[in-house]
């Protein structure tokens, strides 16, 4: 088969590399579009990622309402003109769901976040992140860090 189309070995094994990593990539790409943001867990779980996993704030905004909100925006403020973005150097965040509350149209989620940063070293903090339904819409209203 590689001899009949003129194929080096190498070639097909760069091809099958590329094929296998665009593969991977639909999966990981189709697993973050699995969330269900018509879900509290789901819009606190992305609102946890935005804000604590990736540091994108306006990404996390978009899920805030009311003291939640003008938290984001004072965080906003405070890091104006400090640039985050494909260059800066996050620490990588794992997190977990500790436990969760749901009553109504509100919902509590805790979690507790492993943060390591390049040096190796890491801590743990805990969210606390409560969120409200404003018609057919979850929203974040609140967050909280702690030790």
């Amino acid at each position: 088969w590689i001899g009949s189309h003129n194929m080096s070995a190498r070639t097909v094994m760069k091809t099958l590399v590329r094929a296998a990593l665009v593969i991977f990539s639909w999966a990981l790409w189709l697993s973050a579009c699995g969330r269900d943001l018509g879900t509290a867990q789901g819009v606190a779980e992305e609102f946890v990622d935005q804000h604590y996993v990736r540091i994108d704030l306006p990404k996390a905004k978009e899920h805030a309402v009311s003291i939640a909100l003008e938290k984001i925006n004072e965080e906003i403020r405070l890091t104006a003109g400090q640039q985050i973005d494909a260059s800066t150097r996050k620490p990588k965040v794992n997190y977990q769901l500790l436990e969760k509350k749901e009553s109504g149209g509100r919902a509590s989620f805790l979690y507790e976040g492993t943060i390591q940063s390049e040096d190796g070293t890491s801590f743990t903090r805990k969210w606390l992140v409560t969120a409200r339904q404003e018609g057919a819409q979850w929203r974040v209203s609140n967050f909280t860090e702690s030790d």
